[in-house]
């Protein structure tokens, strides 16, 4: 499982003219990639990570501050560029595969206390963001074994 979490003062998620999911105020925006080989102590390992993950402000965590959480699924997350110039989404989990462990991942936190917003699984999906520092850091799971 891969995460690009980012330290946001806002965010929002659109689909169509609707918006879904969008952040009461500053929090974190997770962009969420699962892959064929993600197991629930993949599930557990990123709730933990996105939750206690010191990358607020003065260094605190979600968990510690209450700060809300926009998670958007994105399998792109998970595109091989290794070869060629188009990328490989073989590593990605089908969406049958990937959605459970999407909701997986936002009942987990939601289990550790936190608000969190979500976009539309499988939507085409506008995300605006508004990067606070900016702070981004790429959060991974063990992944295959």
């Amino acid at each position: 499982m891969r995460a690009v979490v980012s330290r946001v003062t806002e965010a929002s998620v659109t689909v169509g003219d609707e918006v879904v999911g969008a952040l009461p105020g500053p929090g974190l925006l997770v962009l969420l990639g699962v892959s064929n080989d993600d197991d629930e102590a993949d599930v557990d390992t990123m709730v933990r990570k996105i939750s206690d993950l010191r990358i607020l402000r003065d260094e605190r965590s979600a968990s510690e501050t209450g700060a809300p959480v926009l998670v958007v699924s994105q399998f792109t997350l998970l595109g091989n560029t290794a070869k060629g110039r188009r990328p490989s989404w073989s590593a990605a989990a089908p969406g049958e595969v990937a959605e459970p462990v999407v909701e997986a991942v936002v009942r987990g936190l939601r289990d550790r206390g936190l608000e969190v917003f979500t976009g539309v699984f499988g939507a085409m999906m506008q995300v605006h963001s508004v990067n606070d520092g900016p702070f981004t850091v790429l959060v991974e799971t063990p992944g295959p074994r």
